[in-house]
Order: C-alpha cells, then sequence, then structure tokens
C-alpha cells in the first residue's frame, strides 16, 4: 500500500474517534452534573461523587476508545490485505501468459537481464514454433489452435523442470537454462519432442521445431546467441513444415469425413467426374491428375462451418446459406499454406463462381474463372442434382441434364457442359 493510499484511509477513518470523544465529553459533563445536583446535596458527599465521577469517565472512555481504535486499526489491516492480494494478482498477470500459464515476453526479457551473469554461465536458449497452427485454427477453429498451444506448454513444463519457460508470443515459446551447455540443450529438445510427438487431438498430430544457442563466455553477446536459436529453429521449420502441413489436411480431410459420411461419398464422387470430363476435354495427364486430387478436395473448406448448419435437416436459412457460401474461402485458406497445393487451392477458390459473374466469392465471369474451377463446378452441381438432399428429391439423370443444358453459358462453361453430356454421361 502507498502512502498517500495509508493517509487517505487513516484520514478518513480514524478522525472519527477524537469527534466522538468530544461529544462523549460533552455530555458527559452536561447530565452528570445536573444528574448529581438534582439527588446529592451534601457537600462533602458532592465532593466525593464528582472526584470519582471523573474517574469513571476516564475509564469509560478509555474503554470505548480502546475498542474504537482497535476495531479501525483491524480494518486497516484488512484493506492493507485486500490492496496487496490485489497486487499480487495484478503482478502475476503483467508477469504470466493467460491462456497457457506460463511466464510472458516481458517476463522474459526480465529474467534473461537478470541471469546474464558471469556465474550463470554457460547459459543456453531454446526457442520452440509450432508447426501449422494457423492451418489449424482455419480449419477447425482457434478453440482447438489454443488447447494445442496449452498442451505443448503442459508438455514443456513437465520437461523442464526448474528450467523458465515462457510464451514468447502466438505459437513460439521459450526456454533459458542457466549452467547448461550445447549438449544439454540438444539432449532436452529431444526429450520434448518425444513427450510432445505422444500429443493426439481427434485424428491431428502435434509438431514444434526448435532451435537452441548457447553464451560460454562473459563477452559472448546475448543478442547473438538468440539469433543462432532462431536461425536454428527457422532452418529446421524449413523442412519440417511442408510434412506437418500435408498431414494436417489429411486429419482435416478425415475429420470432415467423420462428420458428414454424405459429403466423403460426394467428394469422392466429383472427383471421379473431374477425372472423366478433362479426359473427354483431352487435357494432359498431369492436368487430369490435378483434376481428381482437387475434387477430392474441393469442399475441404466445410471443415469450418458448424455441424449443425452442414448436417442440416430441410431448407438452410438466409444466414446458414451465407455460412455455406464461406467454404470456397476456408478452402483456399487451407490448401495454400502447402505449396504443392496452392495451385489447387486457386481452383478451390473459384468453384461456385459463374459466367454470368453472380456467382461466389470473388463474382468472377468469363474468363476470369480457371477452367478447371468451372469443370469442377460442373461436376459438384451435377452430383448434387442427382443425390439426396433433406430439403429436396434428387433429379432423375434426365432432369439434372436439362437442368444444366439450360444453365448452360450462363452459371457454367459450355465446354465442360457438353464433354460431360456427351462423353461422360
Amino acid at each position: 500500500m502507498s502512502e498517500g493510499q495509508k493517509k487517505r484511509i487513516t484520514t478518513k477513518e480514524i478522525i472519527k474517534i477524537p469527534l466522538l470523544y468530544l461529544a462523549m465529553g460533552f455530555f458527559w459533563i452536561y447530565f452528570s452534573d445536573r444528574l448529581v445536583s438534582a439527588f446529592v446535596t451534601d457537600l462533602e458527599a458532592l465532593r466525593i461523587v464528582n472526584t470519582y465521577k471523573g474517574w469513571i469517565y476516564v475509564f469509560v472512555t478509555g474503554v470505548i476508545l480502546y475498542l474504537l481504535i482497535a476495531r479501525q486499526y483491524e480494518k486497516l489491516r484488512e484493506r492493507e490485505g485486500e490492496i496487496l492480494r490485489s497486487e499480487t494478482k495484478y503482478r502475476y498477470i503483467a508477469d504470466h501468459d493467460l491462456l497457457t500459464d506460463l511466464y510472458n515476453r516481458h517476463y522474459f526479457v526480465e529474467e534473461l537481464r537478470r541471469l546474464d551473469v558471469p556465474e550463470n554461465l554457460p547459459l543456453t536458449f531454446i526457442v520452440g514454433d509450432i508447426n501449422g497452427i494457423k492451418l489449424i485454427n482455419d480449419s477447425f477453429g482457434h478453440a482447438t489452435g489454443d488447447k494445442i498451444i496449452r498442451l505443448v506448454a503442459d508438455s514443456l513444463r513437465k520437461c523442464v523442470g526448474d528450467g523458465f519457460v515462457c510464451r514468447l508470443g502466438g505459437d513460439e515459446f521459450g526456454i533459458l537454462l542457466k549452467g547448461k551447455n550445447d549438449e544439454y540443450g540438444e539432449e532436452l529438445i529431444r526429450r520434448i519432442k518425444t513427450e510432445i510427438a505422444q500429443i493426439r487431438l481427434g485424428a491431428l498430430d502435434v509438431s514444434v521445431s526448435f532451435g537452441y544457442g548457447t553464451k560460454h563466455e562473459p563477452e559472448d553477446s546475448m543478442a547473438e546467441m538468440i539469433k543462432k536459436a532462431e536461425d536454428a529453429m527457422y532452418s529446421r521449420k524449413t523442412y519440417e513444415s511442408p510434412g506437418v502441413r500435408g498431414k494436417t489436411i489429411e486429419a482435416i480431410v478425415t475429420t470432415l469425413h467423420e462428420k458428414n459420411k454424405r459429403e466423403e461419398e460426394h467428394s469422392r464422387r466429383v472427383s471421379e467426374l473431374c477425372e472423366k470430363i478433362g479426359r473427354a476435354m483431352e487435357l494432359s495427364e498431369d492436368d487430369v491428375k490435378q483434376l481428381r486430387m482437387v475434387g477430392l478436395l474441393h469442399d475441404i473448406g466445410k471443415i469450418g462451418i458448424p455441424e449443425t448448419v452442414l448436417n442440416k435437416e430441410g431448407s438452410l436459412a438466409p444466414e446458414e446459406r451465407l455460412e455455406i457460401q464461406k467454404h470456397p474461402e476456408i478452402g483456399y485458406r487451407i490448401l495454400s499454406t502447402v505449396n504443392s497445393l496452392s495451385e489447387l487451392a486457386e481452383y478451390v477458390l473459384a468453384h461456385h463462381e459463374r459466367l454470368d459473374g453472380k456467382g461466389y466469392p470473388k463474382g468472377l465471369s468469363g474468363d476470369e474463372i480457371p477452367l478447371k474451377a468451372c469443370i469442377i463446378g460442373v461436376a459438384d452441381a451435377y452430383d448434387a442434382m442427382i443425390s439426396y438432399r433433406t430439403y429436396r428429391k434428387s433429379l432423375t439423370r434426365e432432369e439434372a441434364i436439362e437442368e444444366l443444358l439450360r444453365c448452360s453459358g450462363t452459371q457454367f462453361h459450355p465446354e465442360c457442359v457438353r464433354a460431360l453430356i456427351e462423353k461422360v454421361l
């Protein structure tokens, strides 16, 4: 508690005591004199009563003042305790990351400065970064991403023991080890990676890339130690992340199909139709393989759509339809994180565009829409029309063909429609 706070409390509370003392004295003198005069007439008796009256007043007021001061003192102690607890709480919040309960970056800087003394050398810094967390956030939501961050934090806390662990920010963690050399840092990283490899969250695996640097001599630069650790971590991330992202996309597809079996069957049929349309249009073998793959992945963005909307029985409300229409963009964000799938991401993004510009999400028209996206659009629409939906009965093959022909040139690419009807169906 600051001196200013103490002064405000004591001034407000304790000023009541002398005021009460003055009031008691006034009433005692005024009423006691009149009572004694009324009942005691003998002068000797009056002198004795007045003497004891004074002692009684001193005793009574002393007891009352003691009780009042003790009560105010107890209140003061309680308030000091509350303020101390509040200060401790705010200090804890200022120094800790609320999601993981680890120290935060602010405290890391203070701890780094405190540990940077010769008696703590060698001083080793380890930095770790979770692979693919943005992809997980985009696909499964931030609640899943936060859960993974907490699980990684628990693994670090368990392996590091009495070492210093902090969350530097986002998906990045830092570890400071005083009196530990390079060999210890390498061994600790191996133990941590073994522990993290055991984390499973549904179909998701968790991976963290690490790097370390060690300050051996007092004249060594702390900044160089940190840079060495970060460079090593980014180097490992370069070859670890793509594989992790690929596995994450596999997990996304698996999870989506577990959520909705109909989507799995639909994606498989669209993939087959895309392949056949590509061959009918005499595209290259590489293009046909791409079409087969993108057909399987064209609705991967539906992983980000709530199950209540995805599996709804009956027609969708306008706001639910808008929610569904987000899936090309979500799918694009997911696939564009993997270099080998970045081209496919463009086709997924555009597969609900229309030639007349009335599609979504970008409102592209005509030649602005990639041909492979047009092929996916036709295959997707045809399979959707002949498949059962809770809000409508499925169309016959002839009815679906008639609808494709009716929308050819406005919604669908005429060449793709012709290839599907004349050479595939």
